[in-house]
């Protein structure tokens, strides 16, 4: 990407003020939603967080995989097993109180629980195959609109035209695979303390086999270089109070509050924090009405711009039925509680990049990047849609929902990222 970046003074005060700024036209949102319901501004306060987070910790499903099967790192992937770790506990919490006595056809609302089926795998495999060619998923293309990413804006309007297509073809999903796919809710099987000790021993057995990967392909265990650790040594030696005695009290509150300033808005976070964060994010999120999801509403924006140019799909036969990010014709408003979130996140990842001088307008170099986060965008779209969700939908909402659809979606995606990213080395 073509990117001019500057840490000059000058240039991190600009991004402050603007950063204020979009603070406080956030503020302002969250003020003028109010009298249309407390959901509204709650909604809206989940997103700015969630985007907050996501940019700060660089958090992407799409650049986990690539970097799993390009470099043999798994940092990215390990807070992602973190993040379903966390929010597993709260979800089996949540939904015990939910459904007190699991196993009699009844199932927690709102949990991201889909049939299984051939739609899964083949949602799984494109969404992965489109991820790696756009470079992001579906979550990472909404925090890098807010940091500027012309190519997440292509991106975007592929998901809209996948989804529109997908909800074109819905009929024939539903009624060849969802329609008769059970839906296994492991505490139905294995009671609340059973399901969540094998989602967490499942969790546990990944992040194992992610450090053999990562050993194999010589990653992991490295030492810090030794001109690193010289130059350490030496800020460590000539700080004011090896020099000059101990700093007065109020010298050392203003460095303290200066060092805790950088490192929340301009030094980038660890993933693994960035994951946990999303994680305990999720759980708050489902206490006040549903888990996380970014595609249900963006299939509700897809189907009313097919719309306008005379494609609009027919019924969704189904669909009303099924939880999580399922493919919705939308109603009449325009604002919605769905909205706010998805919404919010851009917000949230713009106050994040400006306040750290991250912001910048970014064009891609190649021509064909135009074209690969285009396509990459309608293969996230389609798949999301028959799979019930993206990579948070479909997979970090479901694995914690303690269903198997999660999991079987989270195999088919490995299989389509592993496609995907060999697919965009030879397009390279």
């Amino acid at each position: 990407m073509a990117v001019i970046a500057s840490t000059r003074p000058a240039a991190r005060g600009l991004g402050v003020a603007v950063g204020a700024l979009v603070a406080a036209g956030a503020l302002a949102v969250g003020v003028a939603t109010a009298p249309l319901g407390r959901d509204f501004p709650l909604f809206w306060a989940f997103g700015l967080a969630f985007g907050f987070v996501l940019q700060r910790s660089r958090f992407c499903f799409a650049s986990a995989f690539r970097d799993l099967f390009l470099f043999g790192g798994s940092a990215t992937l390990k807070g992602i097993l973190a993040g379903m770790a966390v929010a597993s506990v709260g979800f089996a919490l949540l939904e015990s109180k939910m459904v007190a006595l699991p196993g009699f056809g009844l199932l927690p609302p709102e949990a991201h629980l889909f049939p299984l089926g051939l739609h899964l795998v083949v949602g799984g495999v494109l969404f992965g195959i489109g991820m790696s060619l756009a470079g992001g998923c579906v979550s990472g293309t909404l925090y890098r609109l807010g940091e500027g990413y012309a190519a997440s804006y292509v991106a975007l309007l592929g998901i809209l035209a996948g989804l529109g297509l997908a909800a074109h073809t819905w009929g024939f999903w539903w009624e060849r695979t969802i329609s008769t796919g059970p839906v296994v809710w492991l505490p139905a099987y294995l009671g609340y303390a059973g399901a969540l000790a094998v989602t967490l021993l499942g969790l546990a057995a990944v992040w194992v086999t992610l450090e053999v990967v990562e050993a194999r392909r010589g990653f992991g265990g490295r030492a810090f270089p030794a001109a690193a650790v010289a130059a350490a040594a030496g800020a460590a030696g000539s700080s004011p109070g090896a020099l000059s005695g101990p700093e007065p009290a109020g010298q050392v509150l203003r460095r303290r509050t200066a060092e805790l300033g950088r490192r929340l808005f301009r030094d980038g976070w660890p993933v693994l924090v960035g994951g946990l964060l999303l994680g305990i994010l999720n759980v708050y999120l489902y206490t006040a009405h549903m888990p996380w999801g970014v595609t249900g509403e963006l299939s509700r924006w897809a189907v009313k711009l097919y719309a306008l140019v005379g494609l609009e799909p027919g019924p969704l036969p189904g669909a009303d039925q099924l939880p999580g990010c399922t493919l919705t014709l939308g109603g009449s408003t325009l604002l919605s509680h769905s909205l706010m979130l998805d919404l919010g996140i851009v917000v949230g990842s713009l106050l994040a990049a400006s306040l750290a001088g991250e912001f910048h307008w970014r064009l891609p170099r190649q021509r064909r990047r135009w074209v690969q986060s285009a396509a990459g965008g309608v293969l996230m779209g389609y798949g999301a849609a028959i799979a019930g969700g993206c990579t948070i939908g479909a997979l970090f909402s479901a694995i914690p929902s303690l269903g198997l659809n999660g999991w079987l979606f989270g195999a088919a995606l490995l299989v389509g990222a592993a496609l995907g990213t060999r697919l965009v080395r030879r397009l390279a």
